[in-house]
């Protein structure tokens, strides 16, 4: 099968330093399908929980090699044809190109570190671009199926209903916003008296709340009038000794310096700067003496005023107390309050406007839900049409798959949608369906899950699927028949798969081997891509278990060959 030249967005690089039981290692991935193999216990999952954790997942200490300080890991992504990642990049201010790489460095403390193109990220980031790049298939993902909620979201995603879905939640949750408005104005709560309040408090505020500025300009001047007697008796003497009656008076000692040198300098001028000097500092000092003389004369011992800033300033604490808020901060609660006390007296207004809106909001509510329930039962026969042609497929022949949408019990505009999900299975001809969550067991789970996987696969716009051993519980013919169907689909998406299974491996494009080794004193990996012979063995390997005879790699030789015709 030849690969389908669209795949322009996808994962090109992984690398891993001192992750888990890794040393260092580097991936260089390439289009189509991709298969991951090697012996229980090698560590073949390991290359998904590194973009498990690039994708934004918590991390823990135990991903750190044993004896190193920390864990790095990055990825690199091609953007060719990704509008919904290079968008996201550019909103984000992390856009590089057509291109994207993702590092994580996780130390052994605990500590994590993320960086989009080299730019520190939050795992949150992470997460959501994440999204647009790569969709990764758990190995225990089937047991989301028994849940009715991830039910219905299966089938809105398989519908392509994203978009009715998303105003149909939007429209639920502003009617719950509306609805909570209007209790909270036709509530118990006695609106006349907290008007009464509001209006008291308001008139106490606009009387004493002052600004910030204006604050600190009455604490300046209490500060000045409750030391206005030292302050003038300070300045007097600092008057005395610039320019008193005493012959040691700085004023006067430097002005009879200043002639002194004024004579010197005639006699040999290089005293002339020193001069200047003296002259210009008996300027400076002439003019502090004047300057300390207007403030001195500008004070004034006024106990009324004293008291009436005392005054002042007590009320702003008391109502700082009251209000429990700094006293600077009163005037804008003033604003607050203000605003409270205007909506409450238009709340007989504001009541009859919400009500009106609940209604508008119900009635468009209907209309798109309806039309959400329309789309929902025409995809429900597709789905199931579908996926039971799959079951026959993967081993359980006359099996029979139905979805059950039954009407909602909420009266109210529910985010879901007015109908909820059942999936129901019949895994024998002749029997009725009954929901999944019941009937299933492990085996049939795995299968049936696979089927709904199968038939849902590609509808995300994602360039890298990745599969973590999803074909468990099955073999034989059924697992060609994944196989085919996950090479098939790396025709239009780049496929990594991590399987234990030989009839998967042989489907793929590319094969990846993880190995572990140990010396006795610590345990390591390595990773190494097959071709040729070295594939054929390892999928013989598969097949037969220890003992590899000439029949078991003729038959893993065959089963390369078919795959490729």
């Amino acid at each position: 099968m030849a690969l389908h030249d669209s795949v322009a967005h996808m994962l090109e690089t992984l690398s891993v330093k001192d992750f888990a039981i890794v040393g260092e290692a580097e991936i260089v991935f390439g289009t189509g399908m991709t298969v991951v193999t090697g012996e229980t216990g090698a560590g073949k999952s390991l290359l998904v929980d590194a973009l498990l954790l690039l994708a934004g997942q918590r991390a823990d200490t135990g991903v750190v090699r044993h004896g190193c300080a920390r864990a790095e890991l990055s990825a690199a992504f091609s953007l060719a044809d990704a509008p919904a990642a290079l968008a996201w990049l550019k909103s984000e201010d992390f856009d590089d190109g057509d291109s994207c790489q993702l590092r994580r460095v996780i130390r052994s403390e605990g500590a994590s570190r993320a960086w989009i193109n080299g730019r520190p990220a939050t795992l949150a980031q992470m997460q959501a671009l994440a999204q647009t790049l790569i969709e990764i298939h758990g190995q225990h993902e089937h047991q989301a199926l028994l849940q009715r909620a991830h039910q219905l979201a299966l089938l809105d995603a398989y519908g392509g209903h994203g978009a009715e879905r998303d105003r149909v939640a939007a429209l639920a949750g502003r009617w719950r916003e509306v609805e909570a408005q209007i209790r909270d104005l036709s509530g118990a709560q006695d609106h006349s008296e907290r008007i009464v309040l509001l209006e008291h408090q308001l008139t106490e505020l606009d009387r004493h709340a002052l600004m910030p500025a204006e604050l600190d300009s009455l604490n300046e001047t209490h500060r000045r009038l409750a030391n206005a007697g030292q302050l003038l008796q300070g300045s007097e003497a600092v008057a005395e000794l610039l320019d008193g009656d005493s012959e040691f008076a700085a004023l006067r000692a430097l002005t009879r310096a200043c002639n002194e040198l004024s004579r010197l300098t005639e006699l040999d001028p290089a005293l002339a700067p020193a001069h200047d000097l003296l002259d210009a500092a008996a300027i400076q000092l002439g003019e502090a003496h004047t300057a300390i003389g207007r403030y001195r004369d500008g004070l004034e011992l006024d106990p009324d005023r004293y008291a009436d800033t005392e005054a002042q300033i007590a009320k702003l604490h008391e109502l700082s107390r009251k209000h429990r808020i700094p006293a600077a901060e009163l005037k804008a609660h003033a604003q607050t309050l203000r605003a409270e006390l205007e909506g409450l007296r238009g709340a007989g207004e504001k009541l009859e406007t919400l009500q009106r809106e609940r209604d508008g909001i119900r009635n468009d509510y209907a209309g798109v839900a309806a039309e959400l329930s329309q789309r929902r039962l025409a995809t429900a026969k597709q789905l199931d049409a579908q996926v039971t042609a799959l079951m026959a497929e993967l081993g359980m022949p006359g099996g029979r798959f139905a979805t059950a949408l039954a009407a909602s019990e909420s009266l109210v505009p529910d985010a879901q949608g007015g109908e909820r999900a059942e999936f129901l299975v019949s895994a024998n001809p002749g029997q009725p369906p009954r929901p999944l969550r019941k009937v299933a067991s492990g085996g049939e789970l795995s299968r049936i899950g696979l089927a709904i996987e199968v038939a849902a696969l590609g509808l995300e716009d994602v360039g890298t699927m990745v599969f973590d051993e999803v074909d468990s519980g099955i073999g034989g013919s059924v697992a060609e028949v994944v196989g085919r169907k996950l090479r098939r689909l790396g025709g239009k998406r780049q496929v990594l798969c991590v399987t234990h299974l030989p009839q998967v491996a042989a489907q793929a494009h590319a094969h990846l081997r993880v190995a572990k080794s140990t010396d006795g004193g610590s345990t390591a990996i390595a990773i190494e891509t097959l071709d040729g012979t070295a594939r054929r063995d390892e999928v013989a390997r598969m097949l037969g278990g220890l003992k590899i005879t000439p029949e078991t790699l003729a038959h893993a030789q065959q089963m390369l060959a078919s795959a490729r015709t």
